[in-house]
Order: C-alpha cells, then structure tokens, then sequence
C-alpha cells in the first residue's frame, strides 16, 4: 500500500512540474500587451525586445542589451533585471533613489522588483535592499 500511495504521489509531482513548465510559450513581440510594449518604447528607447514568453500570469521579454523584464497579464513591470546597467531613473521611487545616493553613492541600482511589502532592489555591489511603498528601508541582504 505504501508503495502505491508513493508511486500517486510521484506521478503528481510530475504532472503538476510538467503542467507548471508547459505555461512558459515563447510568443511573437507583437503580443505582448499594449501597456508593456508602451512601457518598453518610453523607458528602454530603440531598445530591441529579441524575446518575448508568456504563462498564466504573466508576462516575459528579453531586450538586445539583456535587460530582463517581467510583467503582469496586463502589461504592468513587476521585475526588471539589466544585470550591470542602471534601470532608468523614471522608474525609481524618488526616496529609494535618494536613499542609495547617500548611502551607497558609487552604485547603481540593476534590479528592482515589485513585491506585495514594497520594492526589493540589487546594488551593483550586489547589495539587495528591502523598501515598503513608501520608499522606508525595511531590510537589506547582502
């Protein structure tokens, strides 16, 4: 019985893995919502989207310099990822941006995520800072 049970439970598993990785679906630029292909157009100017994927909740692109961003189904960033460029000073809540040039004024700011606390934000230092909504310091790994 146990071995029954055992063997039930690893097919779920990997009916749930194999549902979860079959929502990634790789889709045309000119199907990303309109909210996201504005947001791109206005902050990451003749920057070329070179990949674009879609699942259940959101969505994915890929841009020439291999900035990363995610957004939700309607368009809207929630994670943006340039690796060793600063994200663009427009998308910065003003406090957090004044926090990092007083205390940390030799970096820039490569990552910034939208969480339901607040901003999580990576330094090029590869300090990762915590932000409630209101640009407050909540927490800091490093």
């Amino acid at each position: 019985m146990k071995k029954v049970k055992f063997i039930l439970a690893a097919l779920l598993c990997a009916l749930v893995v194999n549902t979860a990785m079959a929502d990634d679906k790789p889709i045309p630029v000119e199907q990303l919502p309109v909210a996201a292909k504005t947001f791109i157009a206005t902050n990451f100017k003749g920057m070329k989207v070179i990949y674009a994927e879609k699942d259940r909740n959101s969505y994915e692109c890929r841009l020439a310099d291999g900035t990363k961003i995610e957004f939700n189904r309607k368009g809207n960033w929630k994670k943006i990822d340039r690796h060793t460029a600063a994200i663009p000073a427009a998308l910065i809540p003003k406090a957090i941006s004044n926090y990092v040039k007083t205390n940390f004024p030799n970096c820039i700011i490569t990552k910034i995520d939208k969480d339901r606390y607040g901003y999580d934000i990576e330094l090029s230092n590869e300090i990762d800072l915590k932000f409630n909504y209101q640009g407050v310091l909540i927490g800091m790994d490093d």
